[in-house]
């Protein structure tokens, strides 16, 4: 695959991305969902961008994040263009990179500018390009709203370890675009390895 064809791919799913964001940012108020099937619900809830809303903890936590992860996109986005450069890495490998480079970049376009750009979403529907902004830079929330509840507080049997006597939810991730593109992405190192690092000569 080119790198033309790469950045196309990157730039289709941020724009998917940061649509889907956007609409459902203005559209939706904190903790309001919309059911589109009993497997199936858009509900909008933010987070400071790590996996399951996991927080670093004291004043510069989301900061320091924020800033790790701008190197990180950028050592990406070098292994991308090395990847394609070297004519030799299959495209498994380059559209991996790709998916995985557009959902980083995606979910820190959040993390750095929605704090300045957005007021609030608490009890009120957010508007875009505010006098009021809810954060500041480099500090503002992931915009997450896909749930796919496909079993929903299924009693678990007592015996069961753990989870046993307590309802059970699977899936209970909520996620984005941006999420799905970096999954993906992971998803074709993990199953297609051996294609995705054969070296072509």
């Amino acid at each position: 695959m080119s790198l033309s064809k790469a950045y196309l791919l990157i730039f289709i799913i941020l724009i998917v991305d940061q649509v889907s964001k956007i609409y459902v940012k203005t559209n939706f108020i904190l903790g309001e969902e919309v059911e589109v099937f009993n497997w199936f619900k858009i509900l909008f809830i933010e987070n400071e961008g790590m996996a399951w809303g996991t927080k670093i903890p004291g004043t510069y936590g989301k900061l320091f994040l924020t800033i790790f992860r701008l190197f990180a996109v950028g050592g990406i986005g070098y292994w991308l263009w090395d990847s394609v450069e070297r004519k030799h890495s299959s495209n498994y490998l380059v559209v991996a990179i790709a998916l995985i480079f557009a959902g980083a970049l995606g979910n820190i376009i959040d993390s750095v500018f929605y704090g300045v750009i957005f007021d609030d979403s608490q009890s009120q529907l957010a508007t875009i390009f505010t006098d009021t902004p809810y954060g500041t830079w480099f500090h503002g929330q992931v915009v997450d709203m896909f749930y796919f509840p496909f079993i929903k507080d299924y009693p678990m049997p007592e015996w069961v370890p753990f989870i046993g006597g307590r309802p059970f939810t699977f899936f209970n991730a909520i996620f984005n675009v941006a999420d799905m593109a970096i999954s993906t992405g992971v998803g074709i190192l993990i199953v297609f390895n051996k294609k995705a690092f054969h070296k072509k000569y």
